[in-house]
This record gives C-alpha cells, sequence and structure tokens, in this order.
C-alpha cells in the first residue's frame, strides 16, 4: 500500500498548489538538486539513506526519525553521501500564506515555525513511537489526497491542519516536559476533586493523593486554573449543593454532606456566590 503513495522524484522547487503540497519520495539518489532558497516553509522527514541537510552552510547528519523544519529564504540543500543506498523521506511544504492563516486560529499552529525562523533550530529529533504517530498522520493525508472519496474536498484541509498541529506539540511536549507534567497534574487534580467532593479535600490530602508536595499542588493549580485549589474547590461544592437543594434535598443534609462544618457558614457561602439563600434560591428557582 506504501509503495502506491510514493511520488516520482521531481527537481522543481516551486509550489503549484496556494496552500500545501506532500510528497513521499523512496529511491535511489539520481538527480541533483544544489543549494536553493524558496518562498514557503518546508517540513522534510528523513527516514532511510545517508544523507545529511545542509542549511546556511551547516551540516546536521540525518537519523531515522529526524524532522528538518526550513523557514523561507534559508538556503539549503540535502547532501547524500552513498548513492547506492536507498533515499525514503516526506517532503511537505506549506505557503506563508496559508501558515498565517493557521496562526490567526490558533498560535499554537506556528510555534514550531517561529522556532526555526527566530532561533534558528532546525532539526528536531524523535524516537521510534512519536515518529510512527507522526508517519500515520502523514500516510493518512497522502491516501485521502490520492484517492476520489466522498468528502475528500472537506476532509483533507482537516488531516493537513491536524498534521501540522501534531508537530507543534510534539516539538512543544519534548522541549516543555515541566509544562507537560504540570498539565497532567492539574488534569488528575480536577478529576480528583470532582469524585471526591463529598470527602476531605484539604492540600495535604490531595499532596498525598498524588506523591507531591502542599506547595506544589497549590502553585500548579493556581498557575493553571487562576484560581486557588480552595477557592475552585468551594465554587465546585456550591454548584453541587444547589443542584442538591433543586433536586429537593434537605438543606441541612446537602451542606453537611458537602463538608461545610456548620449552616452558617454553608448559608455565607451561598448567598456569597448565588447572591440569595438557600431557601430563596429554592423557591425562586421552582416557583
Amino acid at each position: 500500500m506504501q509503495k502506491n503513495l510514493q511520488t516520482r522524484f521531481s527537481t522543481r522547487q516551486y509550489m503549484l498548489s496556494r496552500d500545501f503540497e506532500l510528497y513521499y519520495y523512496n529511491e535511489h539518489y539520481t538527480s541533483k538538486v544544489d543549494t536553493h532558497t524558496h518562498d514557503y516553509y518546508e517540513f522534510y522527514f528523513f527516514m532511510e539513506g545517508d544523507v545529511s541537510i545542509e542549511i546556511e552552510g551547516q551540516r546536521y547528519p540525518l537519523r531515522y526519525g529526524d524532522m528538518v523544519v526550513i523557514p523561507p529564504h534559508r538556503r539549503h540543500r540535502a547532501v547524500v553521501h552513498n548513492h547506492a543506498q536507498a533515499y525514503r523521506r516526506f517532503v511537505f511544504w506549506v505557503s506563508r500564506e496559508y501558515a498565517s492563516r493557521l496562526m490567526e486560529l490558533s498560535p499554537a499552529y506556528g510555534y514550531l515555525m517561529q522556532r526555526a525562523e527566530v532561533s534558528g533550530k532546525n532539526v528536531f529529533h524523535s524516537d521510534v513511537i512519536t515518529f510512527n504517530a507522526t508517519q500515520f498522520k502523514i500516510f493518512q493525508l497522502i491516501e485521502e489526497m490520492q484517492m476520489e472519496r466522498f468528502g475528500r474536498e472537506a476532509r483533507i484541509p482537516l488531516l493537513v491542519n491536524d498534521l501540522i498541529l501534531h508537530l507543534n506539540r510534539m516539538v512543544y511536549e519534548e522541549e516543555n516536559p515541566a509544562k507537560v507534567k504540570e498539565q497532567d497534574l492539574y488534569q488528575n487534580l480536577i478529576y480528583y476533586i470532582e469524585e471526591h467532593l463529598e470527602e476531605e479535600l484539604s492540600l495535604e490530602k490531595l499532596a498525598g493523593a498524588f506523591f507531591v508536595s502542599r506547595y506544589y499542588v497549590a502553585h500548579v493549580f493556581k498557575e493553571q486554573a487562576g484560581i486557588s485549589v480552595h477557592q475552585y474547590i468551594l465554587k465546585k461544592r456550591m454548584q453541587a449543593s444547589r443542584e442538591a437543594i433543586l433536586g429537593g434535598e434537605n438543606i441541612s443534609q446537602v451542606y453537611e454532606r458537602f463538608g461545610f462544618r456548620d449552616y452558617s457558614s454553608f448559608y455565607r457561602a451561598f448567598r456569597r456566590e448565588y447572591g440569595m439563600s438557600p431557601k430563596e434560591y429554592r423557591e425562586e428557582r421552582l416557583r
């Protein structure tokens, strides 16, 4: 199947389409492409061969799974060291206009392109598992582009955007492991709080559940949510209490169930959140 998706190699270094082009090359090196530039972004995915990439005079030896991002107007060429060896790679071209439209939707689409443009980092390594996920998305896109299936014109842009976002996320998470760890902890805290609203939810309890310090829980939560853990738990308990009261539960049982020491503290918190007492709220909503 993959053989059917291959493209005959061409030395052309300009785009025919307005937005993007994608090629899968797998051949023995026969046609030399000299140092050149172009006015679009090039994503180059290396799979097989004895090859280096040269960008602005700097050579980088390539290994399986490497991705090279070449911004517009950067002088570059592939240097093939062993012409007898098969040379296999994907080449993905994205116009500046299409990249700009994506970045207007979300800056996340542009992280990788701006990283290459501003910092000058062009070669990004990935492990086998990560690159397999990238290959799957690329083959899925090539297959859709080559087949005449219903909905093809609608699905191709979705797959292109998904691939570009995947590449940005892959590099961002590789370069920012601490941020990813914090986001994972935050999501787990949210889930834990939802599942244990009727239990004690002190900082000590949360820290113990995830084997981290109280300070780290407080820091991560405030960083991700913009409010403290205590404020978030109080809001979730208020919402749960409101639903229980509207469902006909006895108010005295509700405040005890959701961790309030006494009715007066529950009454103050409820009035502060909803502008009226629990009893008034129920009468107002069930009128």
